[in-house]
């Protein structure tokens, strides 16, 4: 009887060790505190580890594209017991955190992908030139994760005209065949950046840094090369402007140095010459033209060019005055031959000149030799 008994137990033990050894190498299910997910549901196999069979079971609805929900331990157990899962690790977990996976789309980014499907087509320029307006507000965009492929333009539609376009992209899905489609609407202009006036401006200012904020405007506004700021500062306009107005390359002239009837200085000028005297410019210029000046001591109308504020220079070669008639000199005292300089002097100035004048001009002195005397 007593071996019976210990045959019995020996069978028995020999039949519960396997049993343990298998034990042994099955893991326990352990529960996840942090789960991420790239579909529409959350399956057992998400929530934890070691989930076997019942790993593809779905059993909530995943939080929305680019989001995170939070469920507690007990909701969790709760749930995997209905499906058959006892036995789940929690250690010391408390909340679960599930987190959907989403690919963000910005609204540059859709605007850029625009504006390079339409960049050097219907007339258009570079992309960077290109300001899309969309018929609807385009906020973030949040797509699956499986949208992994570029944005591809498929269709586009532009018109000239209204600066309307339409346009249909295409991005490919790693988890389905079908790529995800997408489609934008709304408005598309060139522009340009250019110097805008930021006050109203005369003929005559002097344009300066405050006077200028730089701007992008249409293209079709400015019609033709946009002025950039450091090319407009200290330039004139070619007529008054309002503040607001975009300006333009041709719209800018170098600044009047002189301004019609305008007191100037005239500067008389030839080899071997140089006088001064006071004129009234008959037209305005910039420095380097050529302008119209009345000499009001002659009375003559001279033309020179504009050297400085204030100040033109006649040159003597471009005067008419009459040539001094050849005198024969029998003298022994000799004198530099002059004779455009003296005539120059004698037709331009009629009236006495002034002291302070005379102090102006700047006259060459006259080189003397002494003829040899002659021995008797």
């Amino acid at each position: 009887m007593i071996r019976a008994t210990l045959a019995a137990i020996s069978i028995l033990l020999a039949l519960a060790l396997p049993a343990a050894a298998a034990n042994d190498f099955i893991a326990a299910p352990t529960l996840r505190a942090s789960v991420t997910v790239t579909s529409d549901v959350v399956r057992i196999g998400d929530l934890i580890d070691n989930a076997g069979s019942a790993a593809l079971i779905p059993v909530y609805r995943s939080p929305d594209l680019g989001t995170t929900g939070t469920l507690t331990v007990g909701q969790v157990l709760s749930v995997l017991r209905a499906k058959q899962v006892i036995g789940v690790m929690t250690g010391d977990i408390k909340e679960v955190q599930v987190t959907r996976l989403a690919r963000t789309l910005a609204s540059k980014d859709i605007e850029n992908a625009v504006a390079a499907a339409l960049e050097r087509r219907f007339g258009l320029g570079d992309a960077a030139n290109i300001t899309i307006t969309f018929d609807r507000s385009v906020a973030e965009m949040r797509l699956d994760a499986s949208n992994s492929g570029a944005l591809q333009p498929v269709a586009t539609r532009y018109d000239a005209r209204s600066g309307r376009f339409d346009i249909a992209f295409e991005i490919a899905n790693d988890g389905n065949a079908a790529p995800t489609k997408l489609r934008f609407t709304g408005t598309a202009i060139e522009t340009v950046e250019v110097a805008v006036l930021t006050r109203d401006i005369d003929r005559a200012d002097l344009l300066k840094s405050s006077d200028l904020s730089m701007e992008r405007r249409p293209k079709a506004e400015v019609a033709g090369e946009p002025a950039s700021r450091d090319r407009s500062i200290g330039m004139q306009l070619r007529r008054a402007m309002r503040a607001g107005t975009p300006i333009r390359a041709a719209d800018l002239v170098r600044p009047d140095f002189v301004v019609r009837d305008q007191a100037v200085t005239i500067i008389y000028q030839v080899p071997g010459l140089y006088l001064t005297t006071r004129g009234k410019v008959i037209e305005s210029g910039a420095e380097g033209d050529t302008v119209s000046v009345l000499n009001l001591q002659s009375k003559r109308t001279l033309t020179g060019v504009v050297t400085g504020r204030g100040q033109v220079t006649v040159q003597g070669a471009s005067q008419s005055a009459p040539m001094a008639p050849a005198v024969e000199q029998t003298s022994s005292v000799k004198r530099d031959p002059v004779p455009a300089a003296d005539a120059l002097a004698q037709s331009l100035v009629q009236a006495p000149a002034s002291a302070a004048e005379i102090a102006q001009a700047q006259i060459p002195q006259v080189r003397l030799s002494q003829a040899p005397a002659k021995s008797e």
